[in-house]
């Protein structure tokens, strides 16, 4: 080959370059702060102007934290260790620590009962929540609601135990005769169960004694543990319920969806505030002379109700959200009203409905302060009560409104975080 024709022939390489790191600018945190905080002028200085407003809440909080008072009896005590200077007493915490957590009238000797309950919360729920958890261990969370309620309110064990056959023996009732009628099943579950507890009733008053805790009133409730009871329960019992308000809504029969109807839209119209005062007040009056109607029975039953009408409309909007072709499909299997939507149906609204559940869960969990207005000393009355109107602590505001912020965050932040791992793991769409 000549000069000439191999200077007009390109060259082409036949080995690969080595290979090299990407610059500190186009990887890592160099690259997400360029693009995220200062990819342009007015980007910078909104990034400037955020930093500069977080500078100035943390000078000023950090010392107010940091330099803060755990060790004194009393607020003047408090200021007499401060000398003058911005800083938090948050001695009012730690000397009022068991009155936020469980009130004043619970016995102290008692503490370990709540908090046993509170810690066996998380055990027996885990099955529930993590699908990958043995089974077998829903057994426990099925008995839990029992003993959680012999633990907390005291009394012979052989009483929850007495609901928790009542319910046995519904069930049994109920699963036998499902198979033919589901309204008939649940009707004679339903019946099975009452006639039960009611004939147990006569008996477990005679072994009162029989592995019994001292008995705790429910108006000895209060602080933290009392917003908890209230949260766990109603939420947990207006989920159910809120699924039967929305299928009847959706019922073909025009009575079961005229009372659903007329339920959800009623409850929807009125505050929260007004059934909290019918359940103190107006409820006693169409109750029967020397009637001792629990006052935290009443206050659950309508929290449920209030939350549940709202959890109906979500489930309604997930049951809207499904094609006709899953319904369809139900019926070409030859599945029956119950089996398509235990099975078919409820599955996906409910996933679709993650959401706007966990949404009202922890609205519920947060209006359970809203009890301190009917005279019960939750964690909110706890501080707006006793603590404040004491001469101690009469003063310290920041420290207690912030503790109790504190910890309504967490359980609200724990939901939220949850519900959202759960639509991740339930994700079956491709993108």
């Amino acid at each position: 080959m000549s000069d000439t024709h191999a200077a007009s022939v390109p060259y082409v390489r036949d080995t690969m370059l080595p290979q090299h790191a990407p610059p500190p600018t186009a990887q890592g945190p160099v690259k997400w702060v360029r693009e995220s905080l200062f990819s342009s002028i007015p980007y910078t200085i909104l990034t400037l102007a955020a930093l500069y407003v977080i500078y100035l809440i943390l000078s000023g909080f950090l010392p107010w934290l940091l330099g803060g008072v755990w060790t004194t009896s009393n607020i003047r005590e408090c200021r007499e260790v401060l000398d003058g200077v911005q800083a938090g007493c948050f001695s009012v915490l730690t000397e009022r620590w068991n009155q936020l957590l469980f009130g004043i009238a619970y016995p102290q000797d008692g503490y370990w009962r709540p908090t046993l309950a509170f810690v066996l919360l998380f055990v027996v729920v885990s099955p529930v929540l993590f699908s990958n958890l043995p089974r077998g261990l829903i057994l426990f969370t099925v008995i839990y609601p029992f003993i959680a309620f012999w633990l907390i309110w005291g009394g012979s064990l052989l009483v929850p135990l007495s609901a928790l056959l009542a319910v046995v023996v519904g069930y049994v009732v109920y699963s036998r005769i499902v198979k033919t009628s589901f309204a008939g099943g649940l009707f004679a579950g339903l019946i099975a169960g009452v006639v039960t507890w009611f004939v147990l009733g006569f008996i477990t008053p005679s072994l009162s004694g029989v592995l019994a805790l001292e008995p705790v009133a429910s108006r000895n409730m209060g602080g933290f543990m009392l917003n908890m009871i209230l949260g766990v329960i109603c939420v947990s019992l207006s989920l159910p319920m809120g699924i039967l308000l929305a299928l009847g809504r959706q019922s073909s029969l025009p009575i079961i969806k005229l009372i659903c109807v007329v339920f959800i839209e009623f409850i929807r119209g009125v505050p929260l505030i007004t059934l909290l005062f019918v359940a103190n007040v107006v409820l006693a009056y169409f109750l029967p002379p020397g009637t001792n109607f629990d006052l935290i029975l009443r206050v659950i039953i309508m929290i449920t109700m209030f939350a549940s009408a709202y959890i109906a409309e979500v489930i309604r909007g997930g049951l809207a959200a499904l094609p006709r072709g899953q319904y369809e499909a139900a019926d070409s299997l030859g599945l029956d009203y119950a089996q398509a939507m235990r099975l078919i149906i409820l599955p996906q609204a409910l996933k679709i409905s993650i959401p706007g559940i966990v949404n009202v869960a922890v609205g519920l969990f947060k209006d359970t302060t809203l009890v301190s207005i009917i005279s019960m000393f939750d964690l909110v009355g706890m501080i707006r009560g006793p603590i404040l109107a004491s001469t101690d602590w009469n003063g310290v505001y920041w420290e207690l409104w912030g503790f109790a912020a504190l910890l309504f965050f967490v359980v609200c932040y724990g939901i939220s975080q949850y519900s959202q791992w759960l639509e991740r793991q339930l994700q079956t769409d491709h993108h």
